[in-house]
């Protein structure tokens, strides 16, 4: 038999990443000394078709995808699809503002054209309705034995005292899907009445620190230009040091008030907003702005660092 040779230099196209790591699986053994259970994890850039657009020509779309592949015993296959089922869901609930919003449900036998005895699917419920993003399957051996023809002993795994061909466990996230989710549900117009008892909106992307892209704003008010400038450049780069995503704010031309850039750094998502002012050329005193509260907190330009480290980290371990 004959197998087709593929010209060197030429792109192949994924529909996912699930063969790549049953590929894989053979090279991984001797890394876990071929025990059960392991997982190989992958994210990257896959290519599918659109299903049910009849006005759209079949032409692949980029996603970007999140795959991990679970080997595990079959006596345990059951369990390790409900326990990779509730991490999951439990996750996408841990970083959003309305975890509710996340759901799960059980995907009968046969469908999306998976032959397959059970699946799962992450879903987030949008106001058009709900979209999936992860699907989780219970494959059983049937593609490992697919993909790897011949004796089935090299395909076997210690499972306690014996020796078996695993079953698999295929998680496959839509990262894009996901962000769209995160932004959706973070996204809020907050609602204020001013001394005057005029209603006041603002809109507010409060994503979860640990997801927010920018953690700090750097401004600097009236003042030695020269001077604040110098101070800005010297915590921004202690901040980038310490690994704290920060904007430099200071360096944009255009000149514009408190309440403009608060706007702008809140719909921008940013933790927190910090003015340099000739305060700090005296005192060493910087205002620190938080999105989440509102509250305007005056501290020494020494402690910046500590209190944004700390604050980061108290959220990525609740």
């Amino acid at each position: 038999m004959q197998t087709e040779q593929i010209p060197e230099g030429t792109e192949v196209f994924h529909e996912n990443m699930f063969h790549g790591a049953l590929e894989q699986y053979l090279p991984s053994l001797e890394l876990v000394n071929r025990r059960l259970p392991f997982g190989l994890a992958e994210t990257g850039v896959c290519y599918q078709t659109l299903q049910g657009q009849t006005n759209v020509p079949e032409s692949p779309v980029e996603v970007t995808q999140a795959s991990l592949v679970w080997f595990c015993s079959p006596r345990t296959s059951s369990q390790w699809l409900d326990y990779w089922a509730r991490q999951r869901l439990q996750w996408w609930r841990k970083f959003a503002l309305g975890p509710s919003s996340f759901s799960c449900s059980d995907v009968a036998d046969g469908e999306e054209g998976e032959r397959v005895a059970r699946g799962v699917k992450i879903l987030y419920h949008f106001p058009w309705g709900s979209e999936t993003l992860e699907t989780l399957w219970n494959l059983g051996d049937v593609e490992l034995l697919q993909t790897h023809r011949g004796s089935r002993a090299k395909l076997q795994c210690r499972d306690g005292r014996k020796s078996v061909v695993p079953h698999i466990i295929s998680v496959c996230g839509n990262i894009d899907h996901g962000v769209l989710a995160y932004l959706h549900n973070s996204l809020q117009e907050m609602k204020k009445t001013d001394s005057k008892q005029r209603l006041l909106k603002r809109k507010v992307l409060k994503l979860h620190p640990s997801l927010a892209p920018v953690k700090v704003a750097l401004d600097m008010g009236r003042g030695p230009t020269m001077e604040l400038r110098q101070v800005c450049e010297g915590l921004l780069q202690e901040l980038l040091e310490g690994g704290i995503s920060t904007w430099p704010g200071y360096l944009e031309t255009m000149q514009s008030s408190m309440e403009q850039l608060i706007t702008k750094y809140d719909e921008m998502g940013v933790l927190f907003t910090i003015m340099i002012t000739d305060n700090t050329l005296e005192n060493g005193l910087v205002q620190v702005r938080s999105r989440d509260t509102t509250i305007k907190e005056t501290m020494h330009i020494s402690e910046v660092k500590m209190f944004l480290t700390k604050y980061i980290s108290a959220s990525e371990n609740t």
